[in-house]
């Protein structure tokens, strides 16, 4: 039996190469709103980008970074913008990905 196939998204921050499940999508809807995705599901074009705050940061913070992945004409509005960012802040960090207990057995 053949391995199941897993499809692969790139992070528009950070350019790394990550199972879709793995990542979060960000959608350009039909009404040229730009909201997160976290399901992967919603109508619309995508781009994706890790479930860490920097990768969010870094997406945010470079203006037309975003908007050229999602072939927007115009810069994304004051409230998407407010909403993405609050979302962002709902991520944990790399550090805090990366600090995971260790357990020592003696």
């Amino acid at each position: 039996m053949a391995p199941k196939h897993i499809p692969q998204r790139t992070c528009i921050a950070c350019r790394a190469v990550r199972a879709k499940r793995e990542l979060v999508r960000v959608v350009r809807t039909t009404a040229r709103r730009v909201e997160a995705d976290p399901t992967g599901k919603k109508t619309g074009r995508g781009a994706y980008l890790c479930r860490q705050r920097e990768c969010w940061e870094t997406a945010l913070a470079q203006r037309g970074r975003l908007e050229l992945a999602l072939k927007l004409e115009t810069p994304i509005s004051v409230d998407d913008f407010a909403r993405l960012r609050e979302f962002a802040t709902t991520l944990p960090s790399r550090e805090n990905l990366s600090a995971a207990p260790h357990n020592e057995t003696r």
